[in-house]
């Protein structure tokens, strides 16, 4: 497979996972904004930024609909939804002999669709149509492919941001102290509360909620599940292995961050939660580089020297 189509792929699952998660970690904590009047919203918003890897202003005061300018409907921001969504399109026209078209047709009518401007009243929703439209695209793709190199590449993408978001949710956990969102507000803006009830049979608590979101090998969001899931793909793609350890960069940093993630209590991990996300974070972002350089090489340009005499 050419790298071009390969990094296409890749990338078309990061930004459609990454608009997922954006809607969902805005949705819950625009709500908790609105709901809890002793809440310093300026504060708030300049946390939630700073976690979504934005750096606002600090000469202004930030609100709710800084925020949505920002995170949600702003073309140019990188860390936005609809940069994300408009990302998405545009690597899927990269890709074009290889995406399927109703792939391409889900991605392309969702970028068209995508709005300039969410009234006040509207962000629910509009939230709720994010997220509907990347379960559209996740399920296309998911039951019109051949589990091939293709879909490894579009599975991995997903995998490590999956990972990423689960613990960008979490570290917003710390956010706003005792004013923050509780353990079922967080189940539930990642799909997980009705499977965590069948799991613990019970309210949430600090430790059951996390230790689920963290290291349940059975749930799709679980930061352990997804990091293992890359691991999968990564071998799939390369199935050779030296005869001493792993060759390979991004499987050794995932791998590593999973054996921490297995054989650490829960405990141990919830007592510093914000930096502990803040380090899988950190790791993602340095397998995702390691990927880049293994698979998706950028040669320098051609350069004209003229003729050597």
């Amino acid at each position: 497979m050419l790298s071009r189509i390969a990094e296409s792929l890749f990338w078309i699952g990061r930004y459609v996972e990454r608009s997922d998660g954006t809607a969902r970690i805005l949705d819950v904590h625009l709500q908790l904004l609105l709901e809890d009047p002793w809440i310093d919203e300026d504060t708030a918003c300049r946390s939630l930024m700073s976690v979504m890897g934005s750096e606002p202003n600090d000469d202004v005061e930030l609100n709710r609909a800084d925020v949505m300018d920002l995170l949600a409907v702003n073309r140019d921001h990188v860390a936005s939804i609809a940069y994300s969504i408009a990302s998405a399109r545009e690597n899927a026209r990269r890709a074009r002999e290889i995406v399927s078209t109703e792939l391409w047709e889900c991605l392309n009518t969702t970028n068209a669709r995508m709005p300039r401007t969410v009234a006040s009243d509207k962000t629910h929703e509009f939230f709720r149509w994010v997220r509907d439209r990347a379960a559209l695209a996740i399920g296309v793709a998911n039951t019109g492919a051949s589990r091939d190199e293709a879909w490894q590449f579009f599975s991995l993408g997903r995998a490590i941001e999956q990972a990423d978001m689960t613990a960008r949710l979490l570290a917003t956990r710390s956010l706003t102290e005792a004013s923050g969102p509780s353990w079922t507000t967080l189940l539930r803006s990642c799909g997980a509360y009705e499977a965590y009830l069948r799991s613990y049979r019970g309210m949430p608590s600090s430790e059951s909620a996390a230790e689920f979101l963290i290291l349940d090998r059975l749930f799709p969001r679980s930061i352990l599940y997804s990091v293992s899931r890359a691991e999968e793909a990564l071998r799939e793609i390369d199935p050779r292995s030296g005869r001493v350890g792993v060759e390979d960069q991004a499987r050794r940093l995932l791998g590593q961050i999973r054996g921490e993630l297995e054989y650490r209590p829960i405990t141990d991990i919830t007592v510093d939660l914000s930096g502990k996300m803040e380090h899988i974070q950190e790791v993602t972002s340095a397998a995702s580089e390691a990927i880049r350089k293994r698979y998706f090489p950028t040669s320098g340009m051609p350069v004209w020297t003229g003729e050597i005499t």
